[in-house]
């Protein structure tokens, strides 16, 4: 599992004859978490998990392989962790042969691991300290639970004990707020792109628009100037027509006129 979580806990007690079979004893051990690595066989060698029911054997098996180191006297320490494909394990022990391990999500940090191995290691070992020599294999398991169930559930979110990955959840609140904000302001800049190319198209149909419509009114002025020129020729042609006959009786009327002044003495 690719999560930061806690599977389970482990108690063991590495024998002298460390390499041999019997060189590392399972106690006790604590399911926290039902979310297990797919597998129904055995534990083989090299592969760190098997099924839920062979769980304890598998990590026996790494331990066994790779006890931990050298620790001071009356401490847990020499921690190693080995991770498979979905899980990590962590484990450490102390002088007298006490192991304590704990199998994690592949993104629960090993420090913080450490740290809960070596607080549960000062309260697990005054209490079952004078028990562990003796103990037969998965003997302590009802006595273990309550103290390992403690810091199981103490440590599973890792925000609660751990400042440096509260901050780094909170840097991650951070950037994922960031990104919404970067996503927004993209998606408005693409709106607002998309109305600027509309406010051009605007521009330019309103510019095509005011073309048109000076065209259409200087024909407009020219048809008008047209229609005038025409109405006057037609009014001058028919006061001519009616003024040029008036005018011509006038004349012939006054020619009249002068001709029979001039036969009258």
């Amino acid at each position: 599992m690719t999560d930061n979580k806690i599977r389970c806990a482990l108690v063991f007690r590495i024998d002298a004859a460390v390499g041999s079979t019997s060189g590392v004893t399972l106690l006790a051990k604590y399911d926290f978490s039902s979310d297990y690595e797919a597998h129904s066989g055995a534990a083989t060698e090299g592969t760190l998990y098997a099924g839920r029911g062979n769980y304890g054997e598998a990590v026996s098996m790494v331990i066994k392989n790779d006890p931990p180191g050298v620790a001071e006297v009356g401490k847990v320490g020499g921690f190693k962790v080995v991770q498979s494909d979905a899980h990590q394990v962590v484990y450490g022990g102390d002088s007298d042969g006490l192991c304590l391990a704990v199998v994690t999500g592949l993104r629960y940090p090993s420090r913080v691991a450490t740290q809960m191995l070596t607080e549960c290691y000062g309260e697990y070992s005054t209490k079952m300290g004078d028990e562990i020599k003796d103990a037969a294999t998965n003997s302590l398991n009802r006595k273990s639970k309550p103290i390992l169930t403690k810091f199981c559930k103490k440590y599973d979110d890792v925000n609660n004990v751990d400042k440096a990955s509260a901050l780094i959840g909170k840097v991650d609140g951070v950037k994922v707020q960031m990104q919404d904000n970067i996503a927004t302001m993209l998606q408005n800049m693409e709106q607002t792109e998309a109305i600027s190319d509309q406010a051009n198209q605007l521009n330019e149909q309103a510019s095509v628009f005011k073309k048109q419509s000076t065209d259409l009114k200087r024909q407009m002025k020219c048809k008008n100037l047209k229609m005038t020129i025409i109405v006057a020729v037609l009014v001058l042609g028919i006061l001519l027509v009616i003024l040029l006959p008036l005018i011509s009786k006038a004349k012939k009327a006054s020619s009249d006129a002068e001709n029979d002044d001039g036969t009258n003495p």
